[in-house]
């Protein structure tokens, strides 16, 4: 079976780790300490915190920024559920705002309207735009509309580690950013996420959030408020850290591979089969998603691609058709709710190259006739 995705740990990753193993310091520590470091220099921001996972640092992101009960954030509907979750989980209301169709992110303009609509009893406190699949979000003006309306800004960058906007990272343009090292990404800890801020004061709390609201000072640890084990082990930052030197050219060779399977698909989108995801100079392809047209049953398709060993699945979910955000739509949302019925993610990873997509493209066509 062609996967969805290959993590790319090499026989240096792996010894990185077994040397961790083998030294019994596997909590967060030295190589922790040191893939922060790292990892503020590669971003190009003050401070990166380390944690257990993308959703840990979204639900940390907020607690910092002060959101609660009586609150209520903007999110898209499309996204992977986590980050209305998030909202959820710290007393939050999230509300729902539809998404480009050619993007998959929300856009400045429907925040905007979402904003001026709101009516609710809580009040708006954030915003988390996602960069979906690692397509960016435009930050300049989703950043110009949060300072009007004193919102913060929670970055969700799980999937676009190395997106640029004008050349500046993805998940160093909000109040906080937050990355996800899962599997599925381009760099991964196994599990394992980041907080990425500029704000000394924010970063402070995010580390003492992150392990049981701990402070250290001359007179040893103390407890400063209720916080959480939040911690990534040394073990996984030796992993990240091994991949981290490698990780520009992974993107790069992505944006290649974006292209050929933009090349392979033309003829089925000539024909009206399918219509193939945006492209963006800063674009970082953590996830290739098409869109299947309306007449396509998408859930045979899958089927007849897994016959032909190719493994291949829907790309996100539209937030305001699961029970957990029933209610939750600031208005209608067509284009999330279609991206959520039609669109087909596709084998996609810098391990892959013209054979697979090859192997993609003619079980792909197959599958649609």
């Amino acid at each position: 079976m062609l996967r969805l995705s290959l993590p790319h740990l090499d026989e240096a990753a792996i010894a990185a780790a077994a040397q961790v193993l083998r030294s019994g310091h596997l909590v967060h520590g030295e190589q922790g300490q040191a893939f922060e470091r790292e990892l503020q220099t590669w971003l190009g921001c003050r401070h990166v915190v380390l944690v257990s996972s993308g959703t840990a640092a979204l639900h940390l992101a907020l607690l910092a920024t002060g959101v609660g009960a009586g609150d209520a954030v903007l999110v898209p509907d499309f996204t992977f559920p986590a980050t209305a979750n998030a909202v959820l989980l710290v007393g939050a209301r999230p509300v729902l705002v539809d998404v480009d169709p050619h993007t998959c992110c929300v856009t400045a303009a429907a925040l905007a309207a979402a904003v001026e609509r709101w009516r609710g009893p809580e009040r708006l406190r954030a915003v988390m735009p996602v960069h979906e699949f690692g397509h960016p979000v435009e930050m300049a003006a989703v950043r110009a509309l949060a300072l009007r309306h004193d919102l913060a800004v929670v970055e969700d960058a799980a999937c676009a580690i190395g997106a640029t906007i004008d050349g500046r990272k993805a998940g160093t343009w909000g109040t906080i950013g937050c990355i996800s090292m899962h599997p599925r990404k381009t760099l991964t800890t196994g599990e394992g996420g980041l907080l990425a801020t500029d704000d000394d004061g924010l970063a402070q709390r995010l580390r003492r959030l992150r392990n049981h609201g701990i402070e250290r000072a001359g007179a040893g640890a103390q407890f400063v408020e209720a916080g959480f084990n939040y911690r990534l082990t040394d073990v996984q930052s030796a992993l990240g850290r091994a991949q981290l030197p490698h990780l520009m050219g992974w993107i790069e060779t992505r944006r290649s591979l974006a292209g050929r399977y933009a090349r392979a698909l033309r003829p089925l989108v000539e024909r009206g089969h399918l219509v193939l995801p945006a492209d963006h100079a800063g674009h970082s392809w953590q996830t290739y998603m098409v869109v299947l047209a309306d007449d396509i049953d998408r859930a045979a398709v899958i089927a007849r691609l897994a016959a032909a060993g190719v493994e291949a699945n829907l790309g996100a979910q539209c937030l305001s058709l699961q029970p957990t955000f029933a209610g939750c739509a600031a208005a209608p949302s067509s284009h999330a709710s279609r991206l959520f019925r039609q669109g087909l993610a596709l084998p996609f990873c810098e391990r892959y190259g013209e054979a697979e997509v090859e192997l993609v493209a003619t079980s792909l066509a197959r599958a649609i006739h």
